[in-house]
């Protein structure tokens, strides 16, 4: 009897298991199927990065993606970051990007199609209305000469994107180039190498007072600063003079240059992942836009639609001739050269023709950064201070800049200087050695980088300072440092990268003081080294 039971019970608990083990298999089929229904509505998505630009666009593209069910995500950046992400290997289904050219810059694997130009939009010079008075550029047609005479006389100062990272400076500096260069059919590689020419751009940027790494925050530091300039599109300045008049303040007035302006044809491409479907998506959303009703829309925006450049009927309330805006006008576009000049182009203007910088490093070597964080901060700053390194992403050093790193926790650890910002080799030897210990301070090293700053020649360089930090400040010098900068009374910018957990509100509360940004390197602290490069 009791062998029966014993059986019984051995017969019951192996069904038991044989249970258990089925209901677990189920859990995980219906687990992967869960899996892969999301997947696939996360494949279902049109995804399509585009130049940051075009947010003020985007509500048309969701409002007819609505109606039509199609899902639509759209992911900002810079052009030339949209270049390195595509190259990367991340996957959309359509490229938005600012100007056909950047097209020609994808590897070859990256297969673009059906692209088709969505507006036009020149690059001017955006000058405050009674500068551009003074300087005797209303009423008349303005070459190139006449900018580059104001630049060498002290009269005019300008802010721009920086020509390595954006579309707007990048294209802005090919105009010049081919202006200054005498309009030839087509820019060579021989006429970049022409020495008259070269000083000729040196003189030019010169007159750079600011530099962003992006379109949009460049608007943002014309608003909030007191700066007479700027080199933009035509639509940002319609957009900023809309701001400026709203709070009363002086429009800028437009200038095109009469020997050319670079033009941008905003194009819009289907990336080829043989995805039939997605195709179609493309083609109703690109069919759109480039319908009467999208294009109607995108005028509202201040984008130009017509082309042959002239245009009696245009909105006068959007194309306003008061800031200088004249559809009437033929505009004389600036011929592009092939990729390859273009590279070498860019190359040129980092290394030989760029106001030269004067940058303060000041990196966070408190207790809190042991082992991962400071890991990443050598690794990041070596790869910044390699010239072969940088020189890939076009961030490189030239030997006209002057760098200072100073290594911090709850007090200064140390202060390091070269004056040529290709031999760099010493800073990153301290950098390597400096022992992370103790607590957190970020104002005593903002303040001794605004003094060091403040002792320079801001008219030699263009300067700024780098505030790296992975904590919540140990104490409250805001104060401190608010009563300096006044005291300075100079445009220094702090940018700040912020990581582990770093306290936002603090940086935020230095950016708002310095008119500069703050940088999230909490993910990538390499990434956000590279992006406040183009700051300066």
């Amino acid at each position: 009897m009791e062998k029966k039971q014993k059986k019984s019970i051995i017969l019951i608990f192996i069904i038991f298991i044989i249970m258990i083990c089925f209901f677990e298999g189920m859990r995980e089929e219906l687990g992967t199927t869960i899996k892969n229904t999301e997947k696939t509505n996360s494949d279902n998505t049109f995804k399509i990065i585009s130049s940051t630009e075009n947010k003020d666009i985007e509500e048309i593209i969701q409002n007819y993606a609505k109606k039509n069910n199609i899902d639509v995500s759209i992911d900002y950046a810079g052009t030339i970051e949209i270049m390195s992400k595509l190259n990367n290997g991340e996957k959309y289904d359509a490229v938005w990007c600012s100007n056909s050219i950047w097209l020609y810059m994808l590897d070859s694997k990256i297969k673009t199609t059906n692209s088709k130009s969505t507006s036009i939009n020149p690059v001017v010079f955006g000058i405050k209305k009674s500068k551009a008075e003074e300087l005797g550029f209303i009423g008349k047609d303005v070459y190139m000469k006449d900018i580059l005479e104001a630049i060498n006389q002290g009269k005019l100062k300008f802010n721009m994107s920086s020509p390595t990272q954006t579309n707007t400076g990048a294209t802005a500096y090919l105009g010049f180039l081919t202006t200054l260069a005498g309009n030839p059919e087509i820019l060579t590689e021989e006429n970049l190498q022409n020495e008259e020419l070269k000083d000729q751009l040196i003189q030019l940027y010169s007159g750079v007072k600011r530099s962003s790494g992006d379109d949009e925050f460049l608007q943002e530091m014309f608003l909030k600063g007191n700066y007479e300039a700027l080199i933009t599109y035509e639509t940002s300045l319609i957009n900023m003079n809309k701001q400026l008049e709203q709070k009363g303040e002086e429009p800028l007035y437009a200038i095109y240059t009469k020997d050319g302006v670079s033009i941008s044809d905003s194009p819009f491409a289907y990336i080829d992942n043989k995805d039939d479907a997605k195709l179609e998506e493309f083609k109703k959303i690109q069919n759109y836009i480039l319908s009467n009703e999208g294009q109607a829309e995108l005028v509202k925006t201040g984008r130009r639609v017509w082309f042959g450049g002239i245009n009696e009927n245009a909105d006068k309330t959007v194309f306003n001739p008061n800031w200088g805006i004249d559809t009437t006008k033929y505009i004389v576009p600036v011929k592009y050269p092939s990729t390859a000049v273009i590279k070498t182009a860019l190359g040129i203007y980092q290394t030989e023709l760029r106001k030269p910088i004067n940058i303060v490093f000041c990196l966070d070597y408190s207790g809190s950064m042991y082992g991962s964080g400071s890991k990443q901060l050598i690794e990041a700053m070596q790869y910044i201070l390699n010239e072969e390194e940088a020189s890939k992403d076009l961030l490189q050093f030239s030997n006209k800049d002057k760098i200072t790193i100073i290594p911090f926790n709850h007090e200064i650890l140390g202060e390091y200087t070269t004056e040529d910002g290709t031999k760099t080799e010493e800073l990153i030897n301290q950098i390597t050695s400096t022992k992370v210990n103790g607590g957190t301070d970020i104002y005593i090293p903002a303040i001794e980088g605004l003094n060091i700053l403040n002792k320079e020649n801001l008219e030699k360089y263009n300067t700024s300072v780098v505030l790296m930090t992975d904590g919540e400040s140990n104490y409250n010098r805001l104060t401190q440092l608010q009563s300096v900068y006044r005291q300075i009374n100079k445009d220094i910018p702090i940018f700040s990268i912020m990581f582990g957990s770093a306290d936002k509100t603090q940086l935020e509360d230095i950016a708002n003081l310095t008119n500069a940004k703050v940088f999230d390197g909490r993910t990538n602290l390499l990434e956000a080294f590279k992006q406040v490069r183009g700051y300066n």
